[in-house]
């Protein structure tokens, strides 16, 4: 598992990602850790066969004890079938995850985590000595589905907005956005189904001071590549698959 740090400040942002031990024909996940002072929160931390390598690469930068969040975006077992293995080793966690899918959600195995569903519009948490805003994405691609914006070190977490498929070898930032169109397009147009809410999170998202947008899969979008991003992803009819 390849960690990098994203921001490290008063609080820090590490990545993870690209384990060479991932089996064949499971897609390639990006994991994130926010951690400020004692407290820790994993944004989307896996499938159920990623728990080893990411708690082992975890445990490289707080004690078990710190990790005292969770979110999960939406309800996909990419996002959080590893859930009911956190559970037995997080002795005081929350996961913040979009009402709508507890009931799902809980079936990936939930004794000890506290279940904090997290409303539609949104709300702000507060992790250690930082807010963090959760920003709402629903139907794109989940119904219920949220992002994760960080006012002070600028980053947004876009979980599968703006996701990339990409070999186990790829680097974790975009150099030439024009050269990432084509690992992104289909995937885009096939799992966000609605233009309407696509225009919808783009208005809400410019209102924003982003510097960094990291996804859920593929590559970072740092400085201009996120405003491209924006521009491109407003111009793409999407839902298409129908048609």
């Amino acid at each position: 598992m390849q960690a990098t740090t994203l921001y490290s400040d008063k609080h820090r942002w590490i990545m993870f990602g690209r384990d060479p031990g991932k089996p064949e024909k499971i897609i390639d996940t990006n994991q994130f850790l926010i951690t400020s002072g004692d407290q820790s929160i994993l944004l989307d931390p896996g499938g159920i066969e990623l728990f080893a390598p990411m708690l082992a690469a975890t445990l490289k930068y707080v004690p078990i004890e710190n990790i005292t969040h969770l979110f999960a975006s939406h309800q996909d077992p990419d996002i959080i079938s590893s859930l009911g293995l956190w559970d037995q080793v997080l002795p005081n966690a929350k996961l913040h995850c979009p009402w709508l899918w507890e009931g799902f959600v809980r079936h990936f195995g939930m004794n000890n985590i506290e279940y904090a569903p997290i409303r539609d519009q949104g709300e702000t948490i507060q992790v250690g000595n930082i807010d963090l805003q959760l920003i709402p994405a629903h139907y794109l691609h989940s119904s219920g589905n949220f992002n994760v914006y960080d006012p002070v070190a600028k980053i947004l977490f876009s979980g599968d907005i703006g996701a990339s498929l990409e070999a186990p070898e790829a680097p974790f930032e975009i150099e030439r956005f024009s050269d990432q169109i084509g690992k992104m397009q289909l995937f885009h147009q096939r799992w966000m189904p609605s233009n309407r809410a696509k225009q919808d999170w783009i208005r809400r998202v410019r209102k924003l001071d982003i510097e960094m947008m990291v996804p859920q899969h593929g590559r970072i979008f740092r400085g201009e590549n996120v405003g491209k991003f924006l521009d491109w992803f407003e111009s793409l009819e999407v839902g298409i698959a129908l048609q």
